[in-house]
């Protein structure tokens, strides 16, 4: 489907603008990656969900241990460690997500209109799309059972939400660029992602822990993400001493352009290799 789209506007004739044709390769590599990722494995809807509950029960068995609720201030214990939850899935899939991208993709480039920065975008914007249509149907879901996870501030709850979507989006532009061209950064990239979940304050929060490991923690930019996240959902939480959202987005800008730079000087490469 996506080739034939590609073949019809590489055909000569009919003067289109620059952003039509670019809207149409993205709308035609949309699709593409819609069908390879929901269709192509008929358990592939039941993964996007059973993923991130099967993480909530291990979570919930665990507190039974060791009594997560008197661990929080202004929140309860399962609504908190599943917004965090969620908002660091987005994250991690944007940058998991662009690893494969060029690779994935790399037969269509023989399309002129087609640059190896399309796929990357494509597909965080198809992840980000699915991981907000789960995190509904988790909300939907705790409300039926009586679990107040609704955001306290929905506004401030969807600036947070797309702001983890854009950092996921700088990291996977750059390790679409340098997981292509070394293969050792994908393998670095993947090891990584657990420890993440638990050093950005996913599972188990932050506060307890001494202030000098708190400050090393503190420059991981998805703490500060999933702090402003989780304050928009319960309002009387209290979020880690040093939160700063200005920090945080000082990180997005400084990941995207850094993408993009990078996009922008291995074009070629990546065409080729």
């Amino acid at each position: 489907m996506a080739e034939q789209h590609f073949q019809q506007h590489s055909q000569p004739g009919g003067a289109r603008s620059a952003w039509a044709v670019t809207c149409s390769v993205w709308y035609a590599m949309f699709m593409r990656e819609a069908i390879s990722r929901t269709m192509s494995d008929r358990m592939g809807w039941f993964w996007m969900i059973a993923e991130p509950m099967a993480f909530t029960l291990i979570m919930v068995t665990m507190r039974s241990f060791i009594s997560g609720d008197r661990l929080i201030v202004g929140a309860s214990f399962i609504p908190w460690m599943v917004v965090g939850m969620m908002g660091f899935f987005l994250v991690r899939e944007g940058m998991i997500r662009g690893l494969g991208a060029v690779t994935a993709n790399r037969a269509l480039f023989a399309y002129r209109q087609v640059q190896p920065i399309d796929p990357v975008l494509v597909r965080n914007f198809l992840e980000g799309m699915l991981r907000t249509l789960v995190f509904m149907l988790f909300i939907a879901g705790a409300l039926m059972l009586d679990v107040d996870i609704f955001p306290d501030h929905a506004l401030l709850a969807m600036a947070g939400w797309l702001s983890l979507w854009a950092l996921g989006l700088g990291l996977g532009l750059i390790v679409s660029v340098l997981g292509t061209l070394v293969a050792e950064v994908a393998i670095v990239v993947r090891m990584i992602s657990m420890p993440l979940l638990i050093l950005s304050g996913v599972i188990f929060p932050l506060n307890r822990l001494p202030h000098w490991i708190l400050e090393y923690l503190m420059l991981n930019p998805i703490v500060h993400g999933l702090e402003s996240l989780r304050h928009a959902f319960f309002d009387g939480y209290h979020m880690v001493h040093g939160t700063s959202m200005t920090y945080f987005w000082m990180w997005v800008l400084s990941t995207i352009t850094l993408g993009l730079l990078l996009h922008m000087r291995f074009r070629d490469k990546l065409k080729a290799k």
